[in-house]
């Protein structure tokens, strides 16, 4: 027998075994922050507010906590208006059968039994949708468009967001018996983009739903071909999510108190919660994996002066009145406060840094920019954020505030899609995140001065 056919047959097996990696899986990450957001996707997963999932992961952010040396830990429960999801379908019927891709928006109604089949009206914006005439949609679906585009500081979002926390309420003051919109994202994939709209008080709630970008093109060029004088669009949806009142929720907190106690405390903030779609990876327990490790991190090589404070809010995806934010602010209100930051924008490299801080802090800044200098962390002019779940204590204190800006060129990619999970977090850029908080409390945390605000501008 000729050796030739085992001889290539073995360089086959080598050449194939040397093309394929004997582990096909994402990068590891190693240390404190690449272990809550692997622990907290793994062990837990999607934690929808008031859901029993978020209840589990009070108690696995409790006992992480604990485990990690933070004292005064605690879990706050609260009441809140939650939403859970149900089944859910659409698909247009007329001029063309053709299946959708959607998810519906957290607080939106059910459909009626056995689905809404409705004619569907084309909007390209929301203020087309807002100059139609009262009542003009009276048994029919609304379809609102937009064109969000990626933004290194995720501007976009604001107005572009404005049409799934709007459209609903508009669509019902014309009369419209359902909404559709193009979901408020970035990407280009057959995934669609949950989130929250309220609905106005005075207004019927509706169902309403988003659909991915590649089906709201193929809804964009269909109505062009009904503009254009073919046959009208029509659609059969059913949405089956619906909200219930007086869920549970809670905030977890936890402290790493200074050494001087009667200084005002700094306060570090991510959201527990997240959406149902994906695991909530890069919205939020990278934050909470970012402040968490970057407190303990800034108490290396000494107890830091003021107490740091990290807190791991509930409910803030549908916060209606503020979710955990606010019920951080009615607990705590009278504690004094000095600076409140939080992480709330996935996991990508800081790379902007913004101050709002009294001219007396003038020198405190100057240490933290130098600080974030060697990183490629620069500051920027602008307003500071805050965030969901800092801004009730902001606004009850009137505090300085420091945003760090991470860079959102692919947040709304992935954000309240089922595309949020672990493999989507860099290990090496979450540690940058670390770096750069870390830098930033060692700092602020040490400094034995009043830490303010800058004074309002005169009009």
């Amino acid at each position: 027998m000729s050796t030739l056919p085992v001889l290539r047959a073995g360089l086959l097996a080598a050449a194939l075994s040397a093309a394929v990696p004997a582990f096909a899986t994402p990068q590891q990450g190693s240390g404190v922050a690449w272990d809550i957001v692997e622990g907290l996707t793994t062990e837990i997963g999607p934690r929808m507010a008031g859901s029993e999932a978020e209840a589990r992961a009070r108690d696995w952010g409790s006992a992480k906590l604990k485990a990690l040396g933070f004292q005064n830990v605690r879990v706050e429960e609260f009441k809140t208006l939650a939403w859970k999801r149900g089944p859910e379908s659409a698909k247009l019927t007329a001029p063309y059968a053709q299946p959708l891709a959607i998810t519906a928006l957290g607080f939106s109604v059910p459909t009626p039994k056995g689905g809404l089949k409705a004619p569907l009206v084309y909007f390209p914006t929301l203020a087309a949708l807002e100059a139609a005439p009262d009542g003009s949609l009276k048994g029919k679906v609304a379809f609102i468009d937009h064109a969000m585009r990626a933004a290194q500081d995720g501007s976009g979002y604001g107005p572009y967001g404005n049409v799934r926390r709007q459209g609903p309420t508009i669509a019902s003051r014309k009369g419209a018996a359902g909404v559709v919109i193009r979901s408020a994202g970035t990407d280009s994939h057959r995934n669609p983009h949950t989130g929250v709209t309220i609905f106005a008080k005075d207004v019927a709630p509706i169902p309403a739903g988003a659909v991915s970008n590649p089906d709201a093109d193929l809804i964009a060029r269909t109505a062009a071909r009904t503009a254009a004088g073919g046959k009208p669009m029509a659609i059969d949806l059913t949405l089956e999510g619906k909200p219930f009142p007086d869920a549970p929720s809670g905030n977890v907190i936890a402290d790493l108190p200074g050494r001087d106690p009667s200084l005002p405390i700094i306060v570090i903030a991510c959201h527990l919660d997240s959406w149902d779609l994906g695991t909530g990876a890069i919205d939020d327990a990278s934050g909470c994996a970012i402040v968490t490790a970057a407190a303990l991190a800034a108490q290396q090589g000494g107890q830091a002066l003021r107490t740091i404070r990290v807190l791991w809010s509930g409910n803030e995806e549908m916060g209606v009145g503020g979710g955990g934010g606010a019920a951080y602010a009615r607990m705590h209100g009278s504690e004094p406060h000095a600076v409140a930051m939080e992480s709330d924008f996935g996991a990508d490299k800081v790379w902007a840094a913004k101050f709002n801080t009294a001219a007396d802090n003038k020198p405190m800044v100057d240490k933290v920019k130098a600080a974030l200098w060697p990183m490629g962390v620069v500051p920027h002019d602008g307003e500071t954020e805050g965030g969901a779940d800092v801004a009730a204590i902001i606004k009850a204190q009137n505090l300085a505030v420091i945003d760090l800006g991470q860079d959102g060129m692919h947040y709304f990619d992935l954000h309240h899609t089922p595309d949020d999970t672990l493999d989507k977090v860099d290990p090496a850029a979450l540690q940058q995140n670390v770096d750069a908080w870390t830098a930033v409390l060692r700092v602020i945390a040490n400094e034995p001065g009043v830490i303010g605000k800058a004074e309002a501008k005169s009009e």
